[in-house]
């Protein structure tokens, strides 16, 4: 079994061989287009440069024979010895020394008349036609003493064409493959690589669905796939944090709910045994635990609904000044008995959209938090102003205060502050994260910090109204 479990981790994936093969295709096809345009080069401008050269071959040749003439002032030594032709062609072209001659350079290539037309080397290939060849006249002086012929390159391409040209074509050829071969390893390579990460990504992906929120994929380099292997761990903390806070709440939520459920069976239970009388008294304690327990699921409804975006807010131009002076003036009593002095300060007429009875709902979950959490005496200072476009709200109290550390989890859901500002002092522990899911559907923003008064500081911000 351990050989085909190797096999399929070694199999390239889909992407890897489109991969693969996009890159060979493209490569071949510059292979391709390079030689053929190479070879059109050549064949067009190989020509060209023949017929420079051999022009000055032939210059270089005719100087020379003038020299020789002007030692010997006539060709008969040359009549008298044609065989020393080759030599002195290779002498002039300065190839002397070499063992092959330049194709260029060969002693057939060249004829020479004297001044009477007369050959003086007569053509090898015995073609005599001046459209066979091209002349140089040879001076002395001012005196005509002869025509140097040479062979334009076109007559000599079939010799030329068994020499250089296949041989540059075979070079040419031999780049080629190489660069075909090059090619083939490259495409091999980067298709494996990209292959390997993309099928980490998909088995990660794939634990990542069936609940395995521990996966993490390693980040190596700043490419594009580490930035989205980054982002995908991202994504898999995420989720594990909120699968711990799915199952903190859950059992969070069964314990609040189970609470006020024991208080009720065991009062329930000591009536039935005859333990507490069925009285008026004990019934009123019944009903409040039973309203608690109204409480709590009217707060986790609420809290579900703002999760699910259907939560039942109407928004209208209302003036903020007006909604929260009043609900503090009716909260005068509720602070007086918690031993809290109030301190407002509220610029009238800040308008923005808002549904009153959301925030009067979000005012005393703040009233709330306040009484029960601040140590009496103590002091509750509100200030409502106007700053850049927004309506800012601050809402501070005195100690005691909470850690820095434990300022960014107020509005978590059940979540209580190790301390002072504890269970002992009553409620759920849904207030706040109540009132942050009200401020939301305000479009409006709630951000906790440490007060000047020694508690805790609440500042709201909600948008103006914007004028007609």
């Amino acid at each position: 079994m351990a050989l085909p479990t190797a096999i399929r981790q070694w199999r390239p994936s889909r992407l890897g061989l489109k991969l693969f093969v996009i890159i060979l295709s493209v490569n071949v096809a510059i292979s391709a287009s390079m030689f053929l345009a190479v070879s059109y080069s050549i064949d067009r401008g190989f020509l060209d440069y023949l017929n420079q050269a051999q022009e000055r071959r032939a210059t270089l040749l005719a100087d020379g024979l003038v020299t020789r003439w002007e030692t010997q002032q006539s060709w008969e030594w040359l009549e008298q010895s044609p065989e020393r032709w080759p030599y002195i062609v290779r002498f002039e072209l300065g190839q002397e020394h070499r063992d092959r001659p330049s194709p260029l350079g060969e002693a057939r290539d060249f004829t020479l008349r004297a001044a009477d037309d007369r050959f003086v080397v007569p053509p090898r290939s015995g073609r005599e036609g001046s459209g066979s060849w091209h002349w140089l006249t040879l001076r002395s002086g001012d005196t005509h003493i002869g025509s140097l012929g040479f062979r334009p390159p076109r007559e000599m391409m079939e010799r030329m064409e068994s020499r250089f040209l296949e041989r540059q074509q075979r070079n040419l050829v031999l780049i080629v493959v190489s660069l075909g071969i090059a090619s083939l390893l490259l495409a091999g390579g980067l298709s494996w690589w990209l292959g390997r990460r993309t099928r980490a990504l998909a088995g990660a992906t794939l634990r990542l669905t069936e609940g395995d929120y521990h996966t993490r994929l390693p980040e190596r380099g700043r490419d594009e796939l580490s930035r989205l292997a980054r982002d995908f761990n991202v994504l898999a903390a995420t989720l594990e944090a909120s699968r711990d806070a799915r199952a903190r709440w859950v059992s969070d939520t069964a314990h609040e709910l189970r609470t006020p459920l024991a208080v009720l069976r065991g009062e329930i239970e000591a009536m039935q045994d005859g333990i507490r009388p069925l009285n008026q008294e004990n019934l009123s304690s019944l009903a409040q635990e039973v309203g608690q327990l109204e409480r709590l699921v009217a707060d986790l409804r609420l809290l579900s609904q703002s999760d699910a975006g259907a939560l039942d807010i109407q928004l209208a131009p209302m003036d903020l000044s007006d909604c929260l002076a009043s609900r503090l003036t009716d909260a005068d009593r509720w602070l007086v008995e918690s031993g809290l002095t109030l301190t407002e300060q509220i610029e009238p007429g800040i308008m923005i959209r808002g549904d009153a009875q959301r925030l009067r709902q979000l005012w005393n979950n703040l009233l709330d938090n306040s009484c029960a959490y601040t140590q009496p005496p103590g002091e509750l200072r509100v200030t409502l102003t106007k700053s850049q476009g927004m309506a800012v709200v601050t809402w501070e109290d005195t100690t005691p205060g909470v850690p820095e550390g434990e300022l960014a989890r107020l509005t978590e859901r059940l979540y209580r502050v190790e301390g002072s500002r504890s269970r002992a002092s009553g409620g759920s522990g849904l207030g706040l994260s109540i009132a942050s899911a009200l401020v939301n559907a305000h479009g409006a923003t709630l951000t906790p910090s440490s007060s000047t008064l020694g508690g805790l500081r609440w500042t709201l911000r909600f948008p103006l109204l914007a004028a007609d």
